[in-house]
């Protein structure tokens, strides 16, 4: 299982499916049939903070040598969009074009069609992922702010140079039109880039 940094939209996921309550699924999740194994796979990877394709559910179900079964595959891609119509898992959107679509529970408690109450985790799970959340998005935000942080230095740096440079060439008794032209254009895009990183530091 590959391990990436969390996107917004996959923490944004997760809160909603640990801090939501029973949710009403149009569909029926019994043991045993199809539809409830895959959210109880999903579950179980969303609790390792990692939202799996169909491969990783196919995998996961039926073992490693059934991954690359088309038929399989189709039929389990059917199941889950027949899921995700029902409310019961979200497709995210692809971060590289040829990716496989991943999914995700909107909830780990369901009501499903025949009122059954059918929970993918424990209290104490859902605990512990919340928990978990809290941390990385905690950590994201230091790094992000250490970035963000870099970049400014960086780019007040640049800017200030600029400006020294453009006014020295502005002071000489004749103006060099090669570097005014270059320091000009130059010293706007780092000031315009300067205030985006500052509106997002804010």
């Amino acid at each position: 299982m590959s391990q990436h940094k969390l996107t917004s939209i996959e923490i944004q996921c997760l809160q909603e499916a640990v801090t939501s309550d029973y949710k009403i699924a149009g569909i029926r999740l019994r043991e045993g049939e199809y539809q409830y194994e895959l959210s109880k796979a999903i579950a179980s990877f969303q609790l390792e903070f990692y939202l799996p394709n169909v491969k990783d559910l196919i995998k996961k179900i039926h073992g490693e040598d059934k991954a690359d079964d088309v038929q399989l595959i189709r039929k389990t891609q059917t199941v889950l969009k027949k899921m995700e119509k029902s409310g019961v898992t979200k497709i995210l959107p692809k971060t590289k074009p040829w990716e496989l679509q991943r999914y995700a529970l909107s909830s780990f408690k369901f009501i499903d069609i025949e009122k059954n109450r059918v929970s993918f985790a424990t209290d104490e799970q859902i605990k512990l992922a919340i928990e978990k959340i809290k941390s990385v998005v905690n950590q994201q935000n230091i790094t992000m702010l250490r970035t963000n942080s870099v970049t400014l230095c960086i780019l007040a740096f640049m800017t200030t140079i600029c400006y020294i440079v453009m006014l020295w060439s502005i002071m000489q008794p004749t103006i060099n039109p090669v570097i005014f032209a270059a320091t000009f254009p130059l010293s706007i895009l780092c000031s315009i880039m300067l205030g985006k990183v500052l509106s997002k530091t804010t």
